[in-house]
């Protein structure tokens, strides 16, 4: 069987509230106005989110293979897409820059980790891409303030992987397909909810890897990345269902920054 799944995923649960009924009409209205305001919110942190997404795709795609559309076919998809979705044109130009390393405006992107210790002892290793780090740091210290996050260091309950995402196939058995990872030297292979395959390697064997997986399997390699897996003997448990809720709003609310290109929990 192909192994567990690597990365963290938040498990999410909805609190049943009670209103309570009253028969003043000028109340009522306020808490239908209330209702309206947190269901615009819910959309827009929604429309954020999406927004977020398309920006990391279109970088992930022009670091993989180049910027240039024409010659990176995944690159032009993804820009159809984004501009169908109403993505601006500008906000496509600084994502595109921002995966050859560069802002929009050409000025070289420095790489920040940020480490940082929530409560029960939640480990959060943050990779970010700036022009400014002293900008992104005053733009996040709110939000690691607000959700009881500690600057400290993590990194060291984490180990650092390559991560090669090969295109989905339905052609290649399971057991072709660990075979040739083994063989290749893969840490570990997994499918992706959308039949995608990932392959975990030492971080000095990335491109080994994706080049004989890619002559061995026929597939093309979507992307690659450095991730930061967490140790077995360093995993946590996350306690209520509530507290689950809350590092999925964190996780969110900084994947909202553009500067944020990943974020790594050491939750079971």
């Amino acid at each position: 069987m192909i192994g567990p799944r690597l990365l963290h995923s938040c498990c999410c649960a909805r609190a049943s509230l009670r209103r309570i009924s009253t028969s003043t009409s000028l109340l009522s209205g306020h808490n239908r106005w209330s209702k309206i305001k947190h269901d615009k919110a819910k959309v827009d942190g929604a429309k954020t989110r999406q927004r977020s997404n398309i920006a990391k795709e279109l970088t992930s795609a022009s670091k993989a293979a180049g910027a240039d559309p024409t010659t990176n076919t995944r690159l032009a998809v993804l820009i159809a897409s984004a501009k169908r979705a109403g993505f601006p044109k500008a906000s496509i130009d600084t994502a595109i820059a921002r995966g050859q390393g560069i802002s929009s405006s050409g000025a070289p992107l420095e790489n920040v980790t940020l480490e940082v210790m929530l409560p029960h002892a939640v480990a959060a290793v943050i990779e970010c891409q700036t022009d400014s780090k002293a900008r992104l740091l005053q733009d996040l210290r709110e939000i690691f303030k607000y959700y009881g996050a500690n600057t400290t260091p993590t990194t060291y309950l984490f180990e650092k992987k390559g991560r090669i995402v090969l295109e989905s196939s339905s052609e290649i058995e399971e057991e072709e397909l660990l075979e040739q990872g083994i063989g290749a030297g893969a840490l570990d292979i997994e499918q992706d909810d959308d039949g995608s395959i990932v392959v975990l390697t030492e971080p000095n064997r990335i491109t080994a890897v994706g080049e004989a997986l890619t002559s061995a399997l026929g597939l093309k390699i979507d992307r690659t990345e450095f991730i930061w897996d967490p140790k077995d003997d360093t995993k946590v448990d996350i306690p209520t269902p509530e507290y689950a809720e809350k590092l999925n709003r964190f996780t969110s609310k900084l994947e909202e920054d553009a500067s944020v290109q990943g974020i790594y929990l050491n939750t079971t």
